[in-house]
């Protein structure tokens, strides 16, 4: 019974952060590294452990369109490291870029990065 109690209230807790828009965006003042229009590399990393960096971004150019703001550091919390806030930023990585020049040359997609996956391209 007790694992059950501790997993609702558990839920409750975490749908209270997701009802607020922006409820889990850290209100901290930490400069960006980079900025809307800026290229950017996706690292090519292969950590032994976590990581929310899908491998055909990996070494791939792209452009920053939108800084999501300050948030903690996934790969970090999982590791035992600490929260290590940084910025998210969506990226965007034409179709060719990932997927060579069969893919469709209009196509796009947008990825939510972290700053400790991206490099100034």
């Amino acid at each position: 019974l007790f694992p059950y109690t501790t997993l609702f209230r558990s839920l409750e807790v975490v749908s209270r952060l997701y009802q607020k828009a922006g409820a889990v965006r850290l209100k901290m003042d930490i400069e960006p590294r980079f900025k809307p229009g800026d290229r950017v590399r996706a690292r090519n990393i292969n950590p032994a452990g976590h990581t929310r960096l899908p491998r055909y971004v990996r070494g791939k150019e792209g452009v920053v369109e939108r800084d999501n703001g300050i948030f903690h550091f996934p790969d970090a919390r999982v590791a035992g490291d600490g929260d290590q806030p940084q910025h998210n930023y969506s990226v965007r990585f034409d179709a060719q870029e990932l997927w060579g020049p069969g893919a469709p040359a209009t196509d796009c997609l947008n990825i939510d990065l972290w700053e400790d996956y991206l490099d100034n391209a």
